[in-house]
């Protein structure tokens, strides 16, 4: 099948726009439909990316194509004899681990959010040309990402390749002029990119994710499912939120979460990160590689609905602390904390007697992602209750036996 050839540059980051073409050869010879996801898997609760395209148009052999709006995401060519290319303008103003972001200082974004999809040819392998904004002030920009490099040099603007479209939009890309941290885990190549201002110890980082990524490996079973996995973080003044994605993850945390040189203790605001990044990890296996069979594949047009995210976000919440005292990030006593703390949030809770974790799942994109002042009273967490149940358990019993939370 002939690839998709897509291309994207940060063309005007002081006005927060990226510009994407998709050249498709062999277009559908009754009009080729394109379309841009509704949501991004992961999370769940309907987005409409397309409402970022600032504007769009067709072209093949160097005229013009008209262009059909069909609905909300989907827009359809008029027939053309030849290979039909389309450009759009995206803004990108969403400094979420979900969305697309862009200014003078760096850029990032998720596939869902700026690649369209070629129906029809879903499965066709995918090229991708990253091109660096024009002007000096972004000589010094690298690239970070964990798709494939096909001709681009290491963290460099350039040619990248995916085996579909599903693979494209799995692998976020940041930009910019970032800190970078190494280290290898069973063999395993990882990066922890870090945008934004900090003053992170990277030493402790690679020390601490090195120990994290390898109990995760073991408890999976080796080998890992992934070749290379990058970390790529996004400091701030205040926030917290994660993404999971097949060989990286997009992290936000407040930099104050991050270890600073001299530190000897893990501190309380250090362990709510390593208990993202344990997390974020966990789900390179949970979800990723084990899914719903409503997520197989993914339809990006709509909510995929299941009953079934309690099991893969609250076991994943369950593991996530529990794996940072079992490879000895944190003591017994700090993971008995959290474990009582998880337990108070979900009995202080009166949703959980009125929804049940199928239903809280089931959902998920109308109630859990879209809150009001009646939700406390009205829904229940699946993470948190998802992973209540074995935790009362687990709490009991290492109560009786710390030993047990060290295997």
């Amino acid at each position: 099948m002939t690839p998709i050839q897509y291309t994207i540059i940060p063309v005007r980051p002081e006005a927060h726009l990226y510009r994407v073409t998709c050249a498709v050869d062999d277009p559908d010879p009754s009009g080729q439909q394109f379309a841009m996801p509704a949501w991004i898997p992961g999370s769940y609760m309907i987005r409409d990316f397309a409402r970022h395209v600032v504007s769009i148009r067709a072209a093949s052999r160097n005229r013009a194509v008209a262009l059909e709006k069909l609905d909300k995401h989907t827009w359809r060519a008029q027939p053309v004899d030849g290979s039909l290319t389309v450009s759009f303008d995206v803004y990108a103003w969403d400094l979420s681990v979900r969305g697309a972001h862009l200014d003078t200082t760096h850029g990032f974004f998720n596939g869902a959010c700026v690649f369209l999809r070629v129906l029809g040819q879903e499965s066709a392998p995918c090229e991708l040309e990253i091109l660096r904004p024009m002007g000096a002030r972004y000589r010094n920009w690298r690239v970070a990402t964990a798709m494939p490099r096909k001709g681009a040099g290491p963290y460099g603007f350039g040619a990248y390749v995916a085996s579909d479209y599903d693979e494209l939009i799995d692998h976020p890309v940041e930009m910019g002029e970032f800190t970078l941290a190494s280290f290898r885990a069973r063999g395993v190549p990882h990066d922890i990119v870090i945008t934004g201002r900090h003053a992170a110890d990277t030493r402790t980082l690679q020390r601490d994710l090195k120990r994290l990524c390898e109990h995760h490996m073991r408890f999976f079973g080796e080998p890992a499912p992934m070749k290379r996995y990058v970390f790529l973080v996004t400091a701030v003044g205040e926030g917290y939120g994660g993404l999971e994605h097949r060989a990286s993850t997009a992290l936000l945390c407040s930099r104050d979460d991050l270890p600073r040189e001299g530190e000897v203790e893990v501190s309380e605001r250090y362990r709510t990160f390593l208990g993202l990044v344990s997390h974020e990890y966990f789900h390179a296996w949970n979800v990723k590689r084990v899914k719903p069979a409503a997520f197989v594949p993914y339809d990006l047009d709509r909510e995929n609905y299941t009953t079934l995210l309690w099991a893969f976000e609250g076991i994943t919440s369950y593991y996530d602390d529990l794996a940072l005292a079992r490879c000895g990030l944190i003591g017994k006593k700090d993971y008995l904390e959290l474990l009582a703390r998880s337990i108070t949030t979900h009995l202080r809770t009166p949703g959980r007697a009125r929804q049940s974790l199928a239903e809280s799942s089931f959902d998920a994109w109308i109630k859990y992602y879209r809150q009001d002042e009646n939700s406390p009273n009205a829904v229940v967490s699946y993470y948190v209750k998802g992973a209540s149940s074995p935790c009362a358990s687990t709490c009991s019993s290492a109560t009786r036996r710390g030993e047990e939370i060290a295997r």
